[in-house]
């Protein structure tokens, strides 16, 4: 699971510097995927470890954080399309991306959990 955490932090970064980039460096709060990415990447190089309660708990972490994130993200999308009735394409993209990623993202950590529990690894 260290290994997919870090691909989704490097997806969530570039997600983040296209979002910025594209915009002109106008909205700096294109760079949210980019902080959500780093957060991600950084738990997940602190879970590389050969003390297993570490990397359960630095994995755990990581899901926490990927969850938070959809959550937060879920609810944006639904406020920034109920209080506008043309909400910004690209920015609407961009936040559905990001909740996307973070939704797969979260999906496989669970579904990691159950089968490390099922296999009797914990």
């Amino acid at each position: 699971m260290v290994k997919i955490t870090l691909v989704f932090a490097v997806l969530l970064i570039a997600l983040g510097m296209a979002g910025y980039l594209g915009t002109g460096s106008a909205h700096s709060t294109a760079l949210i995927p980019a902080w959500i990415g780093l957060a991600l990447g950084f738990g997940g190089l602190l879970a590389i470890s050969p003390n297993e309660g570490r990397r359960k708990l630095f994995m755990h972490i990581n899901v926490t954080i990927g969850l938070l994130g959809f959550l937060g993200t879920a609810v944006e999308i639904a406020r920034s399309s109920l209080a506008s009735a043309s909400p910004n394409p690209s920015a609407l993209a961009a936040k559905s991306a990001l909740a996307g990623l973070l939704l797969i993202y979260v999906a496989l950590c669970v579904r990691s959990f159950i089968a490390a529990r099922r296999s009797g690894k914990v």
